[in-house]
């Protein structure tokens, strides 16, 4: 059945899809029911983390052995999706001790580098999916009384294949493709139609903000944080601009805004520390090189760098510059670099500041412009 959910992208309607999480815990609460009561079930459905229910016929289903077996189609939608199509497998056997076991089989990646979601060894399948299985099969056995648990494992047949396609084997997952999602629901949007809702998006702040304040941070991690810190109640409205980093900067000092301050995650903005204004991992990705380089710029012997070289998040490269005591110096100067390149960016029209963050270390790096500017917000009382 098809996912009926819909955005607007410009004039055109786009059909979101569901991620390889919602698959998969679609199929592990098929093939738990077939197990469970010998018959094929002939609709799945769940809730995904956004709210919104999924109901799909399950693609394939297996009995045999004392393990039962169900495949569900991944939809993305008019998303360009590498999974698009491709049949996601869940494998459920029963066991006498209570709790739930889930990994990963065919076509599903292991992960080999620290820093990731998931720890080394374990097969890339994300926390949120993790949750979501547990809940879809858990449900299934609390429905038929069965007190023991449950042994899930996860196939994607050719995701081995797929995963050359992405980015899974510079990050250190191998062997095929991860399980995603965070809020089971694939959301396909142009950039085009991104930039036309960051500039309405403006037009509003523009009139909430009579100083001429905005802070500006790509997404979900950013909003979290500024409302964790209280920077969203300094009287500068928070507009998200995704990757359009520089765009957005470009509309926002064609509006008219006199400062703007920049807040995200490093694993975006490390990036505009090379310049890069569209942090999109399609257009660009430098992290690691940006690391080694302002790391070997403060003194970081050669082993260092070749670590920060191979490492597969900025959290694994915070790590590794706090085993060599440089975390200080070296986030300094990326995030002076930044700066650089955002006010190179701004031309003047703008007065613009910085700040990065991650979710496991907080603040990594805040730019002179950036205290100057919330120094004077705050003085201001807002």
């Amino acid at each position: 059945m098809a996912f009926e959910h819909y955005i607007r992208s410009g004039q055109k309607l786009l059909r979101c899809g569901y991620t390889t999480g919602t698959c998969a815990a679609l199929a592990a609460a098929g093939a738990a029911r077939l197990l469970l009561t010998g018959q094929q079930p002939a609709l799945l459905c769940l809730c995904t983390p956004k709210g919104w229910p999924v109901e799909v016929e399950p693609a394939a289903l297996e009995l045999a052995g004392g393990c039962a077996r169900c495949a569900v189609r991944k939809d993305a939608g008019d998303d360009a999706d590498v999974t698009d199509g491709m049949l996601v497998w869940a494998s459920v056997r029963l066991t006498e001790g209570p709790g739930l076991a889930i990994d990963g089989g065919e076509g599903v990646g292991r992960v080999t580098k620290p820093g990731l979601d998931q720890p080394v060894g374990a097969a890339a399948i994300n926390r949120v999916p993790r949750r979501m299985i547990a809940q879809a099969v858990q449900t299934e056995l609390d429905a038929a009384g069965y007190r023991g648990g449950a042994e899930i494992v996860i196939s994607i047949p050719g995701g081995a294949q797929r995963a050359e396609r992405t980015f899974n084997p510079l990050l250190g997952i191998e062997g095929g493709l991860s399980v995603l999602g965070t809020s089971g629901v694939v959301e396909p949007m142009s950039e085009r139609a991104i930039a036309g809702t960051i500039e309405v998006e403006l037009r509003q702040a523009a009139c909430a903000s009579p100083r001429g304040r905005l802070i500006l941070t790509p997404g979900n991690y950013g909003a979290d944080y500024l409302a964790a810190e209280g920077l969203d109640r300094l009287g500068a409205p928070v507009v998200r601009c995704s990757n359009l980093i520089g765009e957005a900067l470009d509309m926002a000092a064609a509006g008219g805004f006199a400062s703007v301050l920049l807040v995200g995650h490093i694993g975006k903005l490390v990036k505009l520390a090379g310049g890069i204004m569209n942090t999109h991992s399609r257009m660009a990705d430098c992290r690691a090189e940006l690391f080694c380089a302002h790391a070997a710029a403060a003194g970081a012997p050669a082993g260092l760098c070749r670590a920060l070289l191979a490492a597969p998040t900025t959290d694994a490269c915070v790590a590794l510059l706090d085993g060599a005591g440089l975390r200080g110096p070296v986030l300094d100067s990326l995030t002076a670099a930044a700066q650089r390149h955002l006010e190179r960016r701004a031309a003047g029209a703008c007065r613009v500041g910085v700040m990065l963050f991650s979710n496991a270390y907080g603040l990594l790096g805040e730019s002179a412009a950036a205290r100057a500017l919330l120094e004077q917000w705050r003085n201001d009382g807002n």
